[in-house]
């Protein structure tokens, strides 16, 4: 059954983060200042043409289900894609224009690989899918939940529930894939604290090279995954009474946004806003898509 929050669940006032979603919780373990940027400074970001792409490619594959069985080829992704970006430009001009050659050209999408590779990966005439775009939350602790939305939730006849995640960049190596599917166990728990079902399968996506990350969550390791994410949460919350998010340089640093402000790429490092300014909620941010 769902969570219920009684008032002793509330959050308090001065209580952060009062929630978490994976992207953010990533963001923290993958440099802390990264999450203040993002979390708490709540910056803007350039979208770049690889997140677009994916946020289009996403759409597009959400809408391939609502059509009978019989019409979900290849050719009627491709439809759908420029369907979607057609929304784009209509809702978000900013991001669509990432997509254009130049000044008042058409957006242009290089995505057919990205289709091609969803197919080689399953055959949609065979799915129907239990949900899509699905928002979880549940409370891990009184003040304390965690958010995200899954692509896909697929329920087989005898009851047993697989959750997928596309994702349009290539499959990690070996040594890096324990760090993708930390999102997918991420959302594992969610449902587990939602439903009280343990999901049977984790599947992640990779459009790009065609590839499929597995795994079989057990009770064991989302109760695992949950200390993880506690752990995560109150390593945020001293960094916040201490004032302090400090930079984790790595090869990430060459795409980050922020690299004109960060101390460690010899940038300057703006006021951390009052805290009475902080947002409590760390939630999930729908619409653009990682390919990661």
């Amino acid at each position: 059954m769902p969570d219920v929050v009684t008032a002793e669940a509330l959050p308090t006032a001065d209580a952060f983060p009062t929630s978490l979603s994976p992207s953010r919780a990533s963001d923290f373990t993958t440099c802390p200042l990264l999450f203040r940027f993002r979390s708490i400074d709540r910056l803007p970001e350039e979208p770049s043409p690889a997140a677009v792409r994916g946020t289009v490619v996403h759409r597009a594959l959400e809408w391939l289900f609502d059509l009978p069985a019989t019409q979900r080829d290849h050719e009627a992704a491709r439809t759908l894609v420029q369907r979607a970006l057609t929304e784009l430009e209509e809702v978000s001009p900013a991001e669509a224009d990432v997509l254009r050659p130049s000044a008042g050209a058409p957006a242009e999408l290089e995505v057919d690989h990205l289709i091609t590779g969803y197919f080689r990966l399953e055959d949609p005439r065979r799915l129907e899918p239990h949900a899509r775009e699905v928002a979880v939350s549940a409370l891990l602790e009184p003040a304390f939940e965690v958010r995200g939305f899954i692509d896909r939730v697929d329920v087989s006849p005898d009851g047993l529930v697989r959750i997928v995640d596309y994702k349009t960049g290539r499959a990690p190596s070996e040594a890096h894939s324990g760090s993708a599917m930390f999102q997918m166990r991420f959302y594992a728990l969610a449902w587990w604290r939602m439903t009280g079902e343990v999901p049977r399968m984790l599947q992640l996506m990779y459009l790009a090279d065609a590839r499929s990350l597995r795994y079989e969550p057990d009770l064991e390791g989302l109760q695992a995954t949950e200390r993880r994410i506690l752990a995560v949460r109150d390593a945020i919350a001293r960094a916040a009474d201490a004032g302090r998010f400090d930079p984790s340089p790595s090869r990430l640093c060459d795409w980050c946004s922020h690299r004109r402000l960060c101390p460690a790429q010899g940038g300057e490092l703006p006021p951390l806003p009052p805290r009475a300014e902080w947002p409590t909620a760390i939630t999930p941010r729908r619409g653009r898509v990682s390919p990661a």
